[in-house]
């Protein structure tokens, strides 16, 4: 008979939490608050974490406000690094800094490693990149869950490839969490449990998204503290791996990562006029709409057989877009409707992109967008002086693109 506070896994039945203990759903004062992972995971019968061993399968990076990348730059190679908001250029920067230096791009946004996701994220088409080789584009299926410790792993492996071959990346895109899941590393902690999370994000939608911090704060005080009430995603996160990993996040995220070694990252940052971005914004919002993304969407939800309605199943049809398009699709919005929204919606994205990439450390900011030839310039002159980097002899730049971020 299973014992209060434990769950069965193939070799065995562990104890989660004894009696008494901030995750035992055997406290006196049991009220729904202390509700928590003990109880969710022993009804799935089976799980495939023995938390007797060293946890070291997926990870998660801490969103620290000053993060340093750990890096070993005595004989280093360099690492250009893209930040800016969305809209900014930054695809048209990387290719002609690819160009000028005879470098390779490196995606990282988290909506273009998905296949089929090329509209809505602004994916350059393979005639846009001009015969610039790029990396980790249509790496993953919709229906897969395409990490931050995933992008981590596969960057790795990328950078290693290009170094062998003598080839510059050029990281760009615009997911902050990815890029720093490569730069300062990632802490070791428990997989997902896709059964908790479903179990958890049910109780947010039914109790609502207070009720989660209210849990988390019984659990771990200290990331409480850190996460806002209403950050589902985060709070959820940081209960899994205090109920699956026996230890608050805050305590293995205190524990220290690693970072990206071998490489010296020269940081270049867009930091164009507002009003003039979110010119380009509702412009480019307009033009995804134009080109294709509602039926984009469409084909993306008849190769996953969902309906509309039902698109939250295929998690990047939430991106900005995707979502406004699946409820047009659904009857419950029209077109001109969500081009509004979606430019609204990507405005506030904007702000906080560069709300994160202002605390990266080391970031060269240019008053401008990726396309102006004088922004263009003196990023090549100062990536010459401070980084050393020479021109590639066979390399030209390419031509302009038509504005994508």
């Amino acid at each position: 008979m299973k014992k209060p506070g434990s769950f069965s896994s193939p070799g065995g039945s562990y104890a989660l939490s004894p009696p008494g203990s901030p995750c035992s759903d055997t406290q006196p004062d049991a009220t729904p608050v202390a509700l928590t992972a003990t109880r969710l995971l022993s009804d799935s019968g089976s799980h495939p974490l023995s938390l007797a061993g060293t946890i070291s399968a997926g990870a998660l990076v801490e969103s620290i406000t000053h993060a340093r990348q750990v890096e070993n730059t005595e004989g280093a190679d360099p690492l250009v690094v893209i930040v800016g908001p969305t809209a900014s250029e930054k695809s048209a920067l990387a290719l002609h800094l690819a160009g000028r230096f005879g470098g390779e791009v490196v995606n990282y946004d988290s909506v273009q490693v998905y296949r089929g996701f090329d509209i809505g994220s602004g994916k350059l088409t393979p005639q846009e990149r001009k015969g610039i080789a790029h990396h980790l584009l249509d790496v993953a299926d919709p229906a897969e869950v395409f990490t931050a410790g995933d992008f981590s792993r596969e960057a790795t492996k990328v950078l290693a490839r290009l170094r062998e071959s003598g080839k510059l990346p050029i990281l760009a895109g615009g997911t902050g969490l990815y890029l720093r899941s490569l730069l300062v590393g990632l802490f070791e902690g428990p997989p997902r449990s896709e059964k908790l999370r479903a179990r958890l994000k049910d109780m947010a939608e039914r109790r609502g998204r207070e009720f989660l911090h209210r849990m988390l704060q019984r659990l771990d005080p200290v990331s409480a503290s850190r996460i806002q009430p209403r950050d589902t995603q985060k709070i959820i996160r940081a209960l899994e791996v205090r109920c699956i990993g026996r230890q608050p996040i805050s305590t293995l995220q205190a524990a220290g990562r690693k970072g990206l070694k071998g490489f010296r990252s020269f940081k270049i940052g867009l930091n164009p006029n507002r009003s003039d971005l979110n010119r380009r914004i509702d412009a480019r919002v307009e033009r995804m709409f134009r080109d294709g993304l509602v039926k984009e969407t469409r084909r993306i939800l008849e190769n996953q057989g969902v309906k509309a309605t039902e698109a939250g199943r295929v998690a990047p049809l939430g991106a900005l877009g995707y979502r406004q398009a699946c409820a047009v699709l659904a009857g419950q919005m029209s077109e001109p409707k969500a081009i509004r929204d979606t430019q609204t919606a990507t405005r506030q994205y904007a702000k906080r992109q560069m709300t994160w990439f202002r605390r990266e450390d080391g970031v060269q900011w240019f008053e401008g967008f990726g396309d102006d030839p004088e922004i263009l310039r003196r990023m090549t002159l100062w990536l010459c002086e401070a980084g050393g980097l020479s021109a590639s002899r066979h390399a030209k730049p390419p031509r302009p693109l038509p504005m994508k971020g």
